[in-house]
């Protein structure tokens, strides 16, 4: 498997993780999740490694307007419901592959990541 960036398309933090690493050669795949859906099994395994808290979009418009009792008492299994009922509720973007597994984009976790490997 090779490196694939999760994401939607449009989102500006996308767009910059996306030119980062074009812009450094890292070669990888991305799948839009809005547009193909998000895949169970890859968001449990995400969530098992990183835990649903960092992999939630608490902050963002999608999330924001859910009926309070969505909004209250989740644990991973209620995340994980939430983020594939609407996958714009997962963090983006979302890089994974061989000994990488990154969530959102700050240039110095990529660098690392990817170029002092």
């Amino acid at each position: 498997m090779g490196m694939i960036l999760h994401g939607i398309k449009n989102c500006d933090t996308v767009k910059k993780a996306r030119t980062w690493l074009d812009s450094h050669g890292v070669a990888h795949d991305f799948h839009d999740y809005k547009a193909s859906g998000a895949d169970p099994d890859k968001l449990r395994a995400w969530v098992d490694v990183l835990g649903w808290e960092i992999l939630l979009n608490r902050a963002g418009t999608t999330f924001r307007t859910l009926p309070d009792a969505d909004k209250t008492n989740i644990d991973a299994e209620k995340a994980i419901a939430l983020m594939l009922a609407q996958p714009s509720m997962i963090k983006r973007p979302v890089v994974e592959g061989p000994g990488v597994l990154l969530v959102g984009f700050k240039p110095e976790t990529y660098t690392a990541a990817f170029l002092n490997s």
